[in-house]
């Protein structure tokens, strides 16, 4: 149960390209925006859909997979764990920030670039 405590999944729309940077020690990492919706039905029965933004963080193979075969509004699945830090911004405020770091992704458009791009990672399609 202990892989249970600090769990992830999720499936949404990429809000932008993802954003890569290669580190110094040779990893690359990527910063992305992942849009989920829930659709339901408010007390006067009219249908209302509230999106939730993700930042998500992704390292190495798969930050490289996303950079080369989605863009903005793709779908995907992603799993991983939620990470919370701080930073103080440029005006010298501390701010806070809850990410999810990627552990796994799924391409969901099933076109041809998605089964490529499952193919280089070695994962089943």
């Amino acid at each position: 149960m202990n892989a249970l405590r600090n769990k992830v999944q999720l499936i949404g729309h990429l809000g932008a390209k993802v954003e890569i940077k290669n580190l110094e020690s040779g990893k690359s990492m990527g910063r992305v925006t992942l849009a989920t919706n829930e659709v339901y039905k408010n007390a006067k029965g009219e249908k209302v859909t509230e999106t939730t933004w993700h930042n998500l963080v992704i390292w190495g193979k798969n930050a490289e997979i996303l950079d080369k075969y989605t863009d903005k509004g793709s779908e995907i699945a992603i799993e991983g764990k939620l990470s919370n830090r701080s930073y103080t911004d440029k005006n010298g405020e501390k701010k806070f920030i809850t990410e999810v770091v990627v552990n796994e992704i799924l391409l969901m458009g099933g076109g041809k670039a998605e089964k490529k791009a499952m193919a280089e990672a070695d994962l089943p399609f």
